[in-house]
């Protein structure tokens, strides 16, 4: 059997023409001298004019036609719905925005309030000093984050309202 399928393989090689030169003499010396190799390159020849013959047959128009009006009779929903819970994009936001109330209020609380009566509200902003909170680097890309889920939240809070405008034009 090994055999058969190493006889098909180069005479294959050798109908193609990707055989190397010596190994086309060798395969014409074989085709010459054993009729068992002659008449398997005799059936590989004819299968071969056989298949550069035929013409690729395609499907009709019409066919192609239906197939496109079956994939647009689909409704096919929004792969986010499936897969994404409200309730958990909500708890994920409101603990980002508690965080950063938290971090307002602490500031806050590190202000003296008794103060003088000449003293003016921005004045006591001046004295907060922010940079011994935010000198660790650990706390600067968490408010980095919130920031930029902050504003992811808000896109969407936007593209919602924009979607809620555009269904009741």
């Amino acid at each position: 059997m090994n055999t058969q399928h190493n006889m098909e393989e180069r005479l294959w090689e050798y109908i193609d023409g990707t055989a190397a030169p010596a190994e086309r003499q060798v395969i014409e010396e074989l085709l010459q001298t054993q009729s068992e190799w002659k008449e398997k390159y005799g059936e590989l020849l004819e299968m071969n004019t056989m298949l550069h013959s035929t013409e690729l047959d395609a499907p009709s128009l019409r066919f192609t036609k239906n197939v496109m009006e079956e994939i647009t009779r689909i409704h096919i929903a929004p792969a986010t719905k499936t897969y994404i819970n409200n309730k958990i994009i909500w708890g994920i936001s409101t603990f980002f925005i508690t965080m950063i109330v938290a971090f307002v209020v602490y500031g806050f609380s590190q202000m003296e309030w008794n103060t003088s009566a000449n003293s003016t509200f921005s004045d006591q902003l001046e004295k907060i000093d922010i940079a011994k909170f935010f000198n660790n680097t650990l706390i600067n890309v968490f408010m980095m984050i919130n920031v930029v889920l902050g504003l992811i939240l808000f896109d969407f809070y936007l593209g919602n309202k924009r979607k809620q405008f555009r269904k009741e034009a």
